[in-house]
């Protein structure tokens, strides 16, 4: 079975797990073109604010930098969004006051909402602006629909995506 295939088939028991049902995007009608697969990451936008926790099997911190780095199988859960790498970074904002400015996940990243499932090489999370770039082998997969390329840029605030190099998509339809 190929690489392509095995990740399909992670992502869509992972949003099984996480009792995920096929969103309303994928309801829509094919005509509905780059809305039909949604690339808003609603689910991102869902779980803004609530508590972030990270387990990992290492964990250094570096106060000058305000950068924080959680090594081997490290997960971090927000809500019903789970990010999975074997390194995930966290920068903090210089302000001090315990916000997260930016996360970077590398390695072989997956990153599942209630509402769709990514996997990458590498992914970054800015969190202020609201924006997410993955990159590596993208596999974008919501519902029954999925996207694949190169690199996929979503500004989670004003639900705008796009996905580039090598794109390719299968949408189902209701017939």
């Amino acid at each position: 079975m190929d690489r392509r295939k095995i990740l399909s088939l992670i992502t869509g028991a992972a949003l099984l797990l996480i009792g995920a049902s096929a969103p309303a995007v994928a309801q829509t009608s094919p005509t509905s073109s780059a809305q039909g697969m949604g690339l808003s990451f609603s689910g991102l936008r869902n779980v803004r604010g609530l508590p972030v926790e990270i387990r990992a099997d290492e964990l250094q911190v570096n106060n000058q930098t305000g950068e924080t780095v959680f090594s081997g199988d490290a997960v971090l859960g927000q809500g019903d969004m789970r990010l999975a790498a074997p390194v995930i970074r966290v920068f903090y904002a210089a302000a001090g006051d315990g916000r997260i400015e930016r996360l970077e996940a590398s390695g072989g990243v997956t990153l599942v909402t209630a509402a769709e499932a990514a996997e990458a090489r590498d992914a970054v999370y800015e969190v202020e602006a609201g924006t997410v770039r993955m990159s590596g082998d993208v596999l974008l997969t919501q519902g029954q629909n999925v996207l694949s390329g190169d690199r996929l840029f979503v500004n989670v605030l004003t639900e705008q995506g796009r996905m580039e190099g090598r794109v390719r998509t299968i949408i189902q339809t209701n017939q």
